[in-house]
């Protein structure tokens, strides 16, 4: 019989200024908030410690519709919606596109999910550490895989 292979997992949930990250083996769950760059030099890291790295992107642009507009707000309020919307999407492409330069499997993840409470991501992990959403949102792309 053959033991299955320990799982390395890194989700990430993009962001023009810092995008969550979460990172998930046997031993230790790893939250962070990082960089375009930072993020690169993340995964040259974990790739050379865990060749068999698996990452999950949250890629936004994949749903069918992403009109975000607030019928009571100003037109000038909306365009900044959907200014800050197509920056985060370019950014997740970007992120796809980094993992295929480096030679990273990844998944391109439709975003299906509600946000989670600081206490219920606790209560499921056991991590005890400060989070912020974007960790948590990272977290949830690789919780049960």
């Amino acid at each position: 019989m053959s033991r299955s292979k320990e799982k390395y997992l890194i989700g990430i949930d993009p962001d023009v200024d810092k995008s969550g990250v979460a990172f998930l083996n046997a031993n230790q769950l790893q939250l962070d908030n990082l960089t375009f760059f930072e993020l690169f030099d993340y995964f040259k890291e974990k790739k050379s410690q865990f060749p068999e790295l698996e990452v999950y992107v949250e890629c936004g642009f994949l749903n069918k519709s992403n009109w975000h507009k607030r019928h009571d707000r100003s037109a000038a309020f909306n365009s900044k919606i959907g200014e800050h919307t197509g920056a985060n999407f370019e950014t997740a492409k970007k992120i796809v596109e980094m993992c295929e330069y480096l030679k990273i499997t990844h998944y391109k993840v439709k975003p299906t999910q509600h946000k989670i409470s600081n206490n219920y991501f606790k209560e499921i992990t056991g991590f005890t550490g400060r989070t912020n959403q974007e960790q948590r949102d990272a977290f949830m792309l690789i919780y049960g895989r």
